[in-house]
């Protein structure tokens, strides 16, 4: 997935697991967070497999739960002992939907989701150079999986103006509301 699929995928799920216990509009900085977590593990695996060449693949270290889920849990402890309990939900929330977005392509296509749980199973490594973006982005273009990343962008900008266009000042978010009513 796209940088602009996993932030989409990280506010809407950081803003169904907010509904889900409580029914105030999130905070500015609740809604970077969530989507600066959703990027979290692409920022961390794609430089050090890609240009440090220290992991196998782009998506082993951070996309792995058994890595992640530790980190998500400290994240959200130390979150919680500062009085921002909802920032470390949101930051969890975010960064484990990356991975479980990108293993969504092995439901249908072959091959497993093996940097779910790396190092305990393997990846394969690149063999030769990683991919260049010109060659990422016309493998890409051709599946259907690629549009849906627009979909749901879309959907996270409905959400988002719908929970009031946090982040925008009030002006701007009426006017936002004026031209694109959403109720």
């Amino acid at each position: 997935m796209w940088p602009i699929g996993h932030v989409a995928v990280a506010y809407l799920v950081s803003a169904g697991t907010r509904r889900i216990r409580s029914a105030q509009p999130p905070q500015v900085g609740v809604v970077v967070a969530a989507c600066v977590a959703g990027l979290v593990p692409d920022l961390i695996d794609k430089p050090l497999s890609w240009q440090a060449g220290v992991l196998p693949t782009g998506r082993s270290l951070a996309h792995s739960l058994l890595v992640l889920g530790p980190c998500c849990l400290l994240a959200y402890l130390i979150a919680r002992r500062r009085g921002r309990g909802e920032l470390g939900i949101t930051v969890a929330a975010g960064a484990v939907s990356h991975p479980l977005v990108d293993a969504l392509p092995s439901l249908w296509q072959s091959g497993p989701a093996s940097f779910l749980l790396w190092p305990v199973t393997s990846v394969d490594p690149y063999e030769g150079a990683p991919p260049g973006l010109f060659e990422l982005l016309s493998s890409a273009a051709a599946e259907p999986y690629f549009v849906s990343e627009f979909v749901l962008f879309a959907l996270a900008v409905w959400v988002w103006q719908r929970e009031g266009a946090p982040g925008l000042p009030e002006r701007v978010a009426d006017w936002t509301a004026s031209i694109y009513p959403y109720s």
